[in-house]
């Protein structure tokens, strides 16, 4: 029977399914039919493999050829099938040796000279061919993602002709070398340092904690006081990833089409998207769901500056990921769930006009400004600190040496092992139940902070995230019990409340 079958794998968001190349060849006038719910970008392999299989020098059988992508209701899409379909053709018309197809999954587009060509998209295709432990043969444009996961069964392929040899035991080809480790070498000359802003020492503090706590941060103040240019420097407060993490957030990026960069394989990501981002943009989804802003910027820090200019639609797009720490965007062809596990760290002016001292606008335009973020969305933030003006002869007096990120990053690594050493997690993340059993608060302290909450008009996740910030504030200064002025000094970063409630006492 002339039918040959070869494994490849398909994309779904982050996941990669098995998919078999099923082509059997049969008599009658020469057709070349493709079936398998294939998009027109798979369509077209029949062009591009008859021209590679004739360039190559192998004969294009002329016989009434069917292929199959199997299961035929996963949507198949982009050219990683052609050369799978290609490998069929020849094994099932005897050109190859089907045995040679076994135990291996095959991935690349072919040029119609013959030539195997770079494919988007393929490390969640790496990852879980290792997940498998089966030979990958994929395109030798592919080998930096195959370099990230090191799994030493990747085979690299340039051409039809080369990988004929190989499967027929002619020749060898090249695969991962063994013993790979990658360094963060990329260092920048110059690094944003948190010495270089004058003054600000309030919400220098206010950072730090955010970092040790991974708590959500928003910063008020006037133009020119530095909320962006502190913002920026944040990352140099943040450990490295780990591998499993490094390794999830190149995933995620490689399904987005963006190249990877070995050499800041480790690094945090920062996104910076501007106001004018639709809702797709930041969320993700289109036509062919890919992940969003958010998702890019898993395991690492979304700056939202001038947020308050963001659309409201757009921005409460952003509350169920803050919480679950995914996003699933849903399609009549295939459900997706992407990773959105980021810190989100925003800054906007107080009012219309730029600042709230000596303002233009009047307490009913300040407050119909400020309506533009929902109360839901605020809820969601852990942290609002005030970023005022510096006062005057702050720029050309003599600055005794400000700290530098180095140092207070070794005191947010030391609270950040603190917090996954007593609950495998860091503060942001701890459940009402976490809080209650480990949180180290005495009854009268959560009595004094109910009603705080109360004062203020806050709701129940507030109250909560209080606490958060508290056991974050404690890990800090070393104290194993959250004392008094602990929770007082997590009450002083409400700026956006206390802003809200003065606007209310003026009516």
């Amino acid at each position: 029977m002339a039918i040959a079958c070869v494994a490849t794998r398909a994309n779904k968001g982050v996941e990669s399914p098995a998919v078999t190349v099923e082509v059997h060849l049969s008599n009658g006038l020469p057709a070349f039919n493709l079936v398998g719910l294939p998009e027109a970008s798979v369509k077209e392999a029949k062009e591009r493999v008859r021209s590679a299989i004739i360039n190559a020098g192998f004969e294009f059988p002329m016989r009434r050829i069917t292929v199959n992508l199997a299961p035929a209701d996963l949507p198949k899409q982009g050219g990683r099938y052609d050369l799978p379909i290609a490998l069929g053709i020849l094994a099932a018309s005897k050109q190859l040796p089907i045995n040679s197809l076994k135990d291996h999954e095959f991935v690349g587009e072919l040029a119609l000279s013959g030539h195997i060509r770079h494919c988007p998209g393929l490390l969640p295709v790496i990852v879980e061919a290792r997940k498998q432990n089966s030979h990958l043969v994929v395109p030798l444009d592919n080998r930096s993602d195959a370099d990230l996961v090191g799994f030493n069964k990747v085979i690299f392929a340039t051409h039809l002709q080369t990988l004929s040899e190989y499967l027929h035991g002619q020749t060898k080809l090249p695969g991962i070398e063994s013993g790979l480790e990658w360094i963060e070498t990329d260092k920048q000359v110059e690094p944003l340092c948190f010495s270089d802003v004058i003054g600000q020492y309030q919400a220098k503090l206010g950072l730090e904690i955010a970092a040790a706590g991974n708590h959500n941060v928003i910063l008020l103040g006037p133009p020119g006081t530095g909320k962006s240019m502190l913002a920026s420097r944040l990352m140099q407060l943040l450990p490295p990833l780990d591998y499993d993490e490094a390794l999830e957030v190149a995933t995620l990026h490689s399904v987005a089409g963006q190249s990877i960069n070995p050499k800041v394989f480790y690094r945090r990501p920062f996104r910076n998207p501007h106001h004018t981002s639709s809702a797709i943009s930041l969320v993700g989804g289109g036509s062919n769901p890919k992940p969003g802003e958010i998702s890019l910027a898993h395991r690492g820090v979304l700056f939202l500056d001038e947020v308050i200019e963001f659309p409201r639609k757009v921005l409460d797009c952003l509350r169920e990921p803050m919480e679950t720490g995914e996003v699933v965007i849903s399609r009549a062809a295939a459900k997706l769930t992407y990773s959105s596990r980021f810190q989100l760290i925003a800054a906007m002016n107080p009012s219309p006009c730029g600042d709230i001292d000596n303002a233009r606008a009047t307490p009913d335009q300040i407050q119909k400004y400020l309506s533009r973020l929902s109360g839901p969305f605020l809820d969601r933030f852990d942290l609002s600190i005030d970023v005022p003006r510096l006062p005057s002869g702050a720029l050309t007096q003599k600055e005794s040496s400000a700290e530098t990120s180095e140092s207070i990053a070794q005191r947010v690594k030391m609270a950040r092992e603190t917090q996954l050493n007593r609950a495998g997690v860091l503060n942001s993340e701890l459940t009402g139940k976490q809080l209650k059993q480990i949180g180290g608060f005495k009854q009268v302290d959560l009595e004094f902070l109910e009603q705080s909450v109360n004062r203020l008009g806050l709701s129940v996740r507030s109250f909560h995230r209080l606490q958060r910030v508290a056991r974050t504030i404690a890990d800090l200064n070393h104290c194993h019990l959250v004392e008094r002025k602990h929770i007082a000094q997590a009450l002083g970063y409400r700026a956006m409340d206390r802003l809200l409630h003065s606007l209310k006492a003026q009516y």
